[in-house]
């Protein structure tokens, strides 16, 4: 769909331009709040009298991704609710309601756990299969996600490395919390979707490295002994001397509070570090892996 915009012929964004931008329909809150949202924008719209094709042109969308928006059948972007609250009047009422469609379009599961892991003062991460999703870059994820079988739709990958990445706001933080890595060799060796991804995502971890509160090991392949081959392990310590783990030989991988659980997954996560290499000398393989990339 386009429209002649006076300079030339400017193309409306439509349903084949947003990808990732769905409504979860088994998010309640998310379901209300771009419900919300999108009545919000059509009464400012028929305060003001503007049709809706006009209002489409006005902030660059298709007519049918308008409605969709304002009947809250879709996520609106960022830019969306800036240019409709300038074209609508609205005196930022639109643009304040950014935050909130922002976290909706991450699935439930990601917000309640980003938000574990905003409030912790210690992190503590295992994971035997991949690089963590909290040390990958977007290019990365992405092609972790494409090759899931069977395969996750477009729109499912882009909500899945939006929530991803949105978590890494964990290394923002001030104060910043203590965190720990531990890496398989192997994930950091194997070229899954290419050896340009693999070379960006090494370069990443020397940078995520460097920081001060993050400590990350690498496991070598050559280890006879090992304490992590049961599965992976995160262990997440909070200012009030709670804490909550998760494993999938511990309560079925469901999350635990119970002292004596929490005290399991520490003594495996403490051999584990131990039985990996120092992160001087993780960062000294990861360089000569980059190298080899």
């Amino acid at each position: 769909m386009s429209v002649d915009g006076g300079t030339g012929a400017r193309r409306l964004k439509d349903e084949a331009d947003e990808p990732g931008w769905e409504v979860d329909p088994d998010d309640d809150w998310g379901v209300a709040v771009i419900a919300t949202v999108g009545r919000q924008v059509k009464l400012r719209r028929e305060a003001v009298g503007m049709r809706a094709p006009d209002f489409g042109v006005a902030v660059g969308y298709g007519e049918d991704l308008v409605y969709k928006i304002e009947g809250g059948k879709r996520i609106p972007r960022p830019e969306f609710l800036d240019k409709a609250d300038e074209v609508l009047g609205a005196g930022g009422l639109l643009s304040a309601m950014k935050e909130d469609v922002a976290k909706v379009r991450y699935p439930k599961k990601v917000r309640e756990l980003a938000q574990s892991e905003a409030r912790a003062a210690e992190l503590q991460l295992y994971d035997p299969l991949n690089i963590h999703g909290l040390l990958q870059t977007p290019q990365y994820a992405r092609g972790l996600l494409l090759m899931r079988r069977p395969a996750y739709s477009q729109d499912e990958v882009e909500r899945m490395v939006a929530g991803r990445m949105a978590r890494k706001s964990v290394f923002e933080r001030d104060p910043a919390p203590e965190m720990g890595f531990v890496l398989e060799e192997w994930t950091l060796r194997r070229p899954l979707g290419g050896r340009p991804l693999l070379r960006t995502q090494l370069a990443h971890l020397l940078e995520v490295a460097e920081m001060r509160n993050v400590e990350l090991q690498v496991m070598p392949m050559d280890r006879e002994e090992h304490a992590g081959v049961d599965g992976g392990i995160e262990l997440l310590k909070f200012g009030d001397g709670s804490a909550v783990g998760r494993s999938p030989v511990v309560a079925n991988g469901r999350p635990v509070t119970d002292g004596r659980q929490l005290h399991i997954l520490e003594l495996r996560y403490g051999i584990i570090r131990a039985q990996a290499l120092t992160p001087r000398e993780s960062r000294a393989l990861i360089e000569q892996l980059l190298g080899e990339t």
